[in-house]
């Protein structure tokens, strides 16, 4: 188990490691000059030398020795400077992480509710049109764009209804409808996997002789399919909640939210690459620990893995 999990953390150094260099590589390359962008403005009146001075200060020696700088920074912690404001990175994101963690988690939790609904709905049901529409609903969530969906909500539920407020209103009251917007996409994936599972658990030959004895379909379904069908789901679960940050950056935009997504998109804005670089290298480190553990569990869950992971 110990040379297992040794393992995996190697695979996520190196998938973390890659995801810096690639981000590093393209930042660098990206067209137009962040530096020329926030200080040669006429109204800041500095002149040729004093912004070479600010250049030096950003990025002073070699593409190789500046890599291997932002690399060690990166490690200990110093993910240096914002060219739009100049405040420190860390700070930065310290300030929109928590806004996009409260909206990602209630996101994610609302997801599986309706995935495990859906799923659970359509593996109980027992006519097929019934059935049929159910599994056709993850196809509708995962096609409806997440910018027109909480446009479409706000439109609802805030003009037409009143339900919620879109100006003030409680913690609560303002995390319902983006929520819902995050949610909705990212509960496809899941019930599409999860419902296949279910389907093929059902088709092994423990099903019946636990009908046999019988055990009701519910029964059947709760205790013994759904627990067989979890790995599959789990998996792409993991992989979904490494989306969510992808996510809000479209779904912060809409609402006016001060998050993970706000700060990336005033970054793009501004060709910020130090915020740009410790954003993806954020949401890489999120996905990748996220799958970290779900690796770390598969062996829990399924006794079977036990003696490969050994």
């Amino acid at each position: 188990m110990t040379r297992y999990l040794l393992s995996r953390a190697g695979q996520a150094a190196l998938v973390l490691w890659a995801a810096f260099t690639a981000s590093y590589v393209l930042l660098q390359l990206l067209p137009g000059d962040s530096i020329l962008i926030k200080f040669q403005n006429p109204e800041l009146g500095l002149s040729p030398q004093q912004i070479a001075e600010i250049r030096a200060h950003y990025a002073g020696g070699s593409p190789l020795a500046d890599y291997v700088q932002t690399l060690l920074g990166f490690l200990t912690g110093s993910l240096g400077y914002s060219i739009d404001t100049g405040a420190p990175v860390v700070e930065r994101l310290a300030e929109a992480v928590p806004e996009t963690a409260r909206l990602a988690s209630a996101a994610f939790l609302l997801a599986v509710l309706i995935a495990v609904a859906i799923a659970f709905a359509a593996s109980y049901s027992t006519t097929s049109w019934l059935r049929g529409a159910l599994l056709s609903v993850p196809s509708l969530f995962v096609s409806v764009p997440a910018f027109w969906l909480g446009i479409l909500l706000i439109q609802v539920f805030s003009f037409r209804l009143g339900l919620v407020p879109v100006i003030g209103g409680s913690e609560a009251q303002q995390l319902v409808l983006p929520v819902l917007t995050l949610a909705v996409p990212i509960s496809a994936p899941i019930a599409q996997v999860l419902a296949r599972a279910i389907d093929q658990v059902y088709a092994q030959p423990f099903v019946p002789v636990i009908a046999a004895r019988g055990a009701t379909r519910w029964w059947i379904l709760w205790r013994h399919v759904a627990r067989n069908a979890v790995l599959p789901t789990l998996t792409v679960a993991g992989l979904t909640f490494g989306e969510l940050i992808a996510g809000s950056v479209v779904t912060e935009t809409v609402f006016g939210r001060a998050g993970i997504g706000r700060l990336t998109e005033q970054a793009v804005n501004a060709q910020d690459t130090p915020v740009m670089l410790a954003v993806v290298v954020l949401a890489a480190a999120v996905f990748v620990l996220v799958n970290l553990v779900v690796d770390v569990l598969f062996p829990i869950l399924d006794p079977r893995l036990k003696g490969a992971a050994a």
